[in-house]
């Protein structure tokens, strides 16, 4: 059997080939191909059934004999079922998507919904707004993205990312302001990677509820192996499956005092949990060529603070790690988003009079750490999605981190 696979022009890594090992028993491949050379694949032969993302979902409608009547109306396809006389077009990112705003409980039905970006995939997010009772759909492409038009559309109630701002590796960025937007009740993001764009983030800041890609992704690759292999796949089997990939991607963050123990028990994590550890600390160094003691002395304490947010972006810009930081970290509140972007932060504590304070600029005595303590310590608690002790052993932390984890 020829093996099936993911066409798209440029893929990196990706989940599919895991995603679609749950579904069906095929060989699943990604097949990378330029632009140039798209014709002379679809033409070769060489593949079984694909799936299709971007830049190629409309590209490859004219090489199918025959679309499904969703795809034809969409005029996307994210799915090709080869057969002896031709490839057939499908599209099951309207299936994913339902499924993504049933995950995050956000009903459309007699809305105004703004949705952002004109892609390939928008249309398919139009086609199932309109099905599911929209009251009204805006498009707002590229060169309508600016403050002026979002504010004329200021009174839709739910809006939605088809665009790549903000996808990794330019984390950080976000398709638009969610605060013009006055009566917001849902806010949607195509994006799976990371976990939580800044566009989500700004939504829960807001207290609105909000959805990443992630659930999406899984659900059409689930309707996809329906199509592959003829048959009826039980609708309970994506939760599972999203969240082992969930786990899989989930970055998780120690934030806490100096000397609380976060580098030692986030090294046993990572080890527990098969995912790579980070120590912004190491990284800063690494960066600067000098110890932290040193960057202090000789440039200042502003100086290791620049430091350390470039440490944090670039350790928490990557799914699946367990990144231990420094004490001061949640001082910058530039620095929160970094924290949360792809997972959840943990707040290690430990009783003040056991926190070692040797060779810690901030903290070299006793008066200073209680100083840091009462400063910080509101800053931990607002940040922290689950709180560890780690009073007596680093295996007993590490149990009890696991057990909240999960």
């Amino acid at each position: 059997m020829k093996p099936y696979g993911l066409l798209g022009e440029k893929l990196g890594h990706s989940f599919s080939p895991l995603i679609h090992s749950r579904f069906g028993d095929y060989e699943y491949r990604l097949f990378p191909t330029p632009k140039e050379e798209l014709e002379a694949f679809l033409k070769s032969g060489s593949f079984g059934n694909l799936n299709v993302t971007m830049p190629y979902k409309k590209d490859v409608i004219p090489y199918c004999k025959e679309l499904s009547p969703l795809a034809k109306r969409i005029g996307s396809v994210n799915t090709i079922k080869v057969k002896e006389d031709g490839l057939y077009g499908f599209n099951t990112d309207y299936y994913g998507f339902c499924y993504m705003l049933s995950v995050g409980n956000i009903s459309v039905k007699s809305e105004k919904c703004a949705v952002i970006g004109s892609g390939g995939v928008s249309s398919t997010v139009c086609t199932a707004l309109e099905d599911l009772g929209a009251a009204q759909i805006t498009v707002v492409a590229k060169a309508l993205n600016t403050p002026a038009y979002i504010d004329t559309i200021s009174d839709h109630t739910i809006v939605v990312n088809t665009s790549p701002v903000g996808m990794y590796p330019k984390n950080g960025r976000s398709a638009v302001d969610l605060a013009q937007f006055k009566e917001l009740k849902g806010v949607a993001d195509l994006i799976f990677n990371p976990l939580k764009t800044a566009f989500m983030l700004q939504a829960e800041a807001l207290g609105v509820p909000c959805v990443g890609g992630l659930p999406m992704l899984v659900a059409q690759a689930k309707r996809a192996a329906e199509i592959f292999e003829d048959k009826v796949i039980d609708d309970a089997l994506v939760e599972p499956v999203h969240k082992e990939i969930h786990d899989l991607c989930e970055t998780i963050c120690l934030i806490g005092m100096p000397g609380s123990g976060k580098s030692t028990l986030g090294q046993m994590l990572a080890e527990a949990l098969g995912k790579t550890f980070v120590d912004t600390d190491a990284l800063i160094v690494e960066m600067a060529g000098k110890t932290i003691p040193e960057i202090f002395a000789e440039d200042g304490e502003d100086a290791f603070r620049s430091l350390e947010t470039k440490a944090l972006a670039e350790a928490t810009a990557k799914s699946g790690c367990v990144v231990a930081t420094g004490g001061g970290v949640v001082k910058r509140g530039e620095n929160h988003p970094l924290l949360k972007q792809n997972g959840r932060v943990i707040l290690v504590e430990r009783a003040l009079e056991a926190l070692s304070t040797g060779g810690r600029p901030l903290s070299s005595s006793r008066e200073a750490l209680e100083k840091l303590y009462e400063e910080r310590q509101p800053l931990y608690s607002a940040l922290a999605d689950i709180v560890v002790a780690n009073n007596k052993t680093p295996e007993e932390a590490l149990t009890e981190l696991l057990r909240k984890l999960n």
